[in-house]
């Protein structure tokens, strides 16, 4: 399987759009051990990608610098 990010920028490279987001990536990092994103592709698909610990931080890193 392959990692989390790499899935994300998968999905995104097909024109998937992210639809939402828990916890927003603005909110504080110390107390965030999971993340939740939902993905809407344009065949009417929808993808949930679930983070934990370290690879939710790593998940989060790259929304924040990712342009």
């Amino acid at each position: 399987m392959p990692d989390l990010v790499t899935q994300l920028k998968n999905l995104l490279a097909k024109n998937c759009r992210i639809q939402k987001v828990h916890p927003t990536v603005f909110a504080s990092d110390a107390e965030v051990n999971i993340v939740v994103i939902t993905l809407l592709c344009q065949d009417g698909s929808t993808h949930v990608i679930k983070a934990y610990r370290e690879e939710a931080q790593a998940l989060r890193e790259y929304l924040r610098t990712r342009k």
